[in-house]
């Protein structure tokens, strides 16, 4: 009688705290809503230590941090904001960081994971000074739809490369890889699984596309090695709080802050709306329960993420498929917290993942990501010229930087010269003359 007493008193609690019945759902109907989260987007504590792995991290430790920060972020989601809402270190900044900071620009991964620090605390200022939503009603919709578009084929390219399907050359820069590889053939597999998966409604497609590759791979390649399943989390100390700020004020990296800034910007902000549009939390304009909380701990969550050595933490858009199942509350979120939390004792599992079975993760969410482009108003090319720039700026310049910037200076100077001089915004001439300077005084 008394655990069925103290059971309905904590049922209560958290009924009162997390409002079920004013937004119709359960406890159990949080709980399935936050395994199915889960299960959408667990593949990143797999795919984001090998991409940060190739910066130099210990790829065993940042899968721990990287639990960790989800963890913490997802329950500090719940609690304070009460959203159906998880977070967790953002795809296209981490490749950012490993492969243009890193291998490209040569920096330390030290410097490099403190120039995303100081973006994601730019985030946080917008956030604080209440700017953030100026920001995106300012900035032109093309200058957005490019950036989301340009990182979706950057991260497809990245992944390409991942598996070796598209290799280096020295007269035609590049060329397709050995197709009788095994990560030629297992990394093509792999984004194939993603795909069907995905068009036949699994909302589990890569983590089962990441299962089907690896244990092939460990059956057919001597590189994919078991080292168990279970153990002790590893010393995470060597990529926690790494941070070298020595380099990082200099004018050519400039360009780098505002970059991670608005690439946090576009994504989490987007992610906000049209999660909790989708639960029935938002009205006409957008607006939904503790907006200012979310952005604080969504901006806050990203800045400690990079202190510990993950790369900027953002919502995932992965959110809606828990609230297709009936999540509504910050009793989902908080579930996935708990769920990423218990994953640190998972880490031989990360040592036995093959790079390339991260391909079709990487090509898939490029795939969704350059989706974008259908939005874009081909027909006026003061709007498609920049929009299209900004894409492809990325993947052939290898840096989201550069898309940006040519992306912003296109814009003002199409709208400019073609006589639409009025549909400039101040945000806009100012992120144009800024980005301009940078290259003058490069």
């Amino acid at each position: 009688m008394l655990v069925t007493t103290n059971s309905t008193t904590y049922r209560s609690f958290l009924d009162r705290y997390f409002h079920f019945q004013e937004n119709r759902t359960s406890l159990k109907t949080e709980l399935m809503a936050s395994f199915t989260t889960f299960i959408t987007m667990v593949y990143i504590v797999f795919v984001n230590p090998k991409i940060l792995g190739d910066a130099g991290m210990n790829s065993q430790a940042v899968f721990v941090t990287t639990a960790l920060i989800t963890g913490i972020a997802c329950l500090a989601m719940g609690i304070i904001a009460k959203l159906p809402i998880a977070l967790a270190p953002g795809m296209g900044i981490n490749a950012y960081f490993a492969y243009v900071l890193v291998g490209s620009m040569g920096l330390t991964w030290q410097t490099g994971m403190a120039l995303i620090f100081l973006g994601a605390s730019g985030l946080f200022l917008l956030s604080v000074f209440r700017l953030r939503y100026w920001m995106i009603a300012n900035i032109p919709f093309s200058i957005r739809i490019g950036v989301s578009s340009g990182c979706g084929l950057l991260i497809t390219l990245i992944g390409l490369h991942n598996a070796e399907i598209i290799v280096a050359d020295p007269d035609t820069m590049v060329r397709l890889g050995n197709p009788t590889s095994y990560p030629f053939i297992l990394g093509c597999l792999s984004f194939l699984i993603v795909a069907v998966l995905a068009q036949r409604g699994w909302n589990s497609s890569i983590l089962l596309s990441f299962i089907v590759v690896t244990l092939i791979g460990w059956l057919i390649d001597p590189a994919v090695v078991y080292h168990g399943v279970v153990s002790l989390p590893p010393d995470i100390s060597q990529v926690v709080g790494q941070l070298d700020f020595s380099k990082v004020f200099e004018v050519s990296l400039f360009g780098v802050i505002i970059s991670v800034m608005l690439i946090n910007l576009f994504e989490s902000s987007g992610t906000f709306i049209a999660v909790t549009d989708k639960a029935g939390l938002a009205d006409k304009n957008g607006h939904y329960p503790n907006q200012q909380r979310s952005l604080y701990i969504d901006s806050a969550s990203s800045a400690l993420g990079s202190a510990m050595g993950t790369s900027a933490v953002t919502a995932y858009v992965e959110s809606a498929s828990g609230v297709a199942v009936g999540g509504r509350t910050g009793m989902m979120a908080c579930g996935v917290g708990v769920l990423f939390l218990l994953m640190i004792f998972f880490s031989p599992l990360e040592k036995m993942v093959p790079l390339y079975a991260t391909t079709g993760a990487l090509i898939y969410i490029g795939v969704l990501m350059a989706s974008d482009l259908a939005r874009v108003k081909w027909d006026d090319l003061t709007e498609s010229v920049p929009a299209f720039v900004t894409t492809i700026m990325m993947p052939f310049s290898f840096t989201i930087t550069e898309g940006i910037a040519t992306g912003f200076i296109t814009y003002v100077f199409m709208k400019l010269f073609s006589g639409k001089y009025k549909e400039l915004t101040a945000c806009t001439v100012i992120m144009a003359l800024l980005f301009l300077a940078r290259y003058i005084f490069l």
